[in-house]
């Protein structure tokens, strides 16, 4: 399952030039470790139809009106969990400990609970322990592939696979409630949606703090936790 889980993470990770050049090479390997049914490997040939159709920049203009405009698309994990509550702060510590203690290192750039992030780091585990880590956020993954159907948008045979990987699909009434995003609909809401806070680093993680953006303290406990392991 090592190189479906690198290939589904190659293919929800922001668009690049060297993906484009090599998306026959992640088709070839997803097809070969059959690891999908013909029913998920089938939905996904839009993603590489795109890839072979479009300019990059176009891709990369439709990724970002995506995942980087949307907190209900988020592809951080954790935003769709704990929303801004303060157990977000530790839930990130506890995620790059886990990383860290199976000897995976993390690209600086990027968060913990980044989806292809987390895949990647799936993909260094045994199957069934990649299997049982997939199936936690199950819940956020099948909310995510309806919301992007929804759109019509061919990420969303993405998050099917990655369900088909987890081997569970949870049921609406079983899958715990997630934070009801409404994204921005006017120029004024986006505005006030992406205004920068002042920064208080004084103030406790999750509690008085208001950060100029949700990124401002994930990155801040990505930090707390590459400390902590130095000092473990």
């Amino acid at each position: 399952m090592k190189y479906t889980l690198r290939g589904l993470s190659a293919l929800i990770a922001y668009p690049s030039e060297d993906l484009q050049t090599h998306i026959g090479g992640v088709r070839a390997a997803l097809h070969q470790e059959a690891e999908l049914s013909s029913d998920a490997l089938a939905r996904l040939e839009p993603v590489f139809d795109a890839f072979g159709r479009d300019d990059l920049f176009d891709l990369q203009a439709h990724y970002c009106e995506l995942f980087d405009s949307s907190r209900s698309l988020s592809l951080h994990l954790f935003e769709h969990v704990h929303g801004d509550g303060r157990q977000r702060g530790q839930a990130m510590i506890d995620l790059g400990q886990a990383y860290l203690a199976r000897g995976f290192m993390m690209r600086e750039t990027e968060l913990p609970d980044y989806l292809p992030m987390f895949l990647e780091f799936l993909s260094v585990l045994p199957k069934d322990e990649a299997e049982e880590w997939l199936g936690q956020p199950a819940h956020v993954l099948a909310a995510l592939e309806q919301r992007l159907a929804e759109r019509e948008s061919y990420y969303a045979g993405v998050l099917h696979s990655l369900l088909r990987l987890a081997e569970r699909r949870p049921a609406p009434e079983a899958a715990p409630d997630l934070p009801d995003y409404r994204d921005p609909a006017t120029p004024e809401e986006v505005d006030r949606a992406w205004e920068d806070a002042p920064i208080n680093f004084n103030a406790p993680l999750g509690e008085s703090a208001e950060p100029s953006r949700l990124i401002t303290r994930l990155r801040a406990a990505q930090r707390d936790a590459n400390v902590q392991a130095k000092g473990g």
